[in-house]
């Protein structure tokens, strides 16, 4: 410390303490960065020496950057003084917490993904005639879709001779969990560029 001391002029020597501090980090990233490439490029080789499907060559270098960026973050927190105890229980705290709130809204969140698919992938339109059914030969819940929300579909149900209408809001998952019978004027086939 004195060496370095002497090494630098008078108005660096408050700062040595962040100067070292930061040329410890900047190496910790370097040599993350240095051992990914070097990594990469053995898991390429390997991969094409042993004729390797793309998706584990690539699957393969994913994890390893994960793993290389996380011991370099894990490296750079002890520099900066994060007791890696505290971090773990951090993380397992956040996690019991995630794990809880995501069985919590699972099915929540599974109507909304639906949601998005029946947006994106368009199986049915407003006005379709749609009809859910248990199996093949026995009729189900259906009618015209009136509207697509992110939970649910709301059908209207076709009534007998002089009834009046019913509605059913049916959860969108139930729409890929099912076999679907589909009447539409328009070709079920739809356009990507529609």
């Amino acid at each position: 410390m004195q060496n370095m001391k002497n090494l630098l002029p008078d108005w660096a020597h408050p700062w040595i303490d962040v100067i070292t501090l930061s040329l410890q980090i900047a190496l910790i990233v370097f040599a993350a960065l240095l051992l990914r490439a070097l990594l990469n490029r053995f898991i390429n080789r390997l991969g094409a020496d042993k004729h390797l499907p793309l998706e584990m060559v690539v699957g393969s270098r994913r994890l390893s950057s994960v793993l290389i960026f996380g011991a370099a973050l894990l490296l750079v927190l002890d520099r900066l003084g994060v007791s890696g105890m505290v971090l773990w229980t951090a993380f397992t705290g956040f996690a019991a917490v995630a794990a809880v709130a995501f069985f919590a809204a699972w099915s929540v969140l599974s109507n909304i993904f639906c949601a998005l698919l029946i947006y994106t992938t368009r199986p049915f339109g407003l006005h379709d005639h749609v009809e859910l059914l248990e199996s093949g030969d026995k009729p189900g819940l259906g009618g015209e879709v009136m509207d697509i929300n992110l939970i649910y579909t709301t059908l209207k149900e076709l009534p007998p001779e002089g009834g009046e209408p019913s509605w059913l809001r049916v959860p969108n998952s139930l729409f890929f969990q099912r076999m679907m019978r589909l009447r539409t004027t328009e070709p079920v086939v739809r356009s990507l560029l529609d």
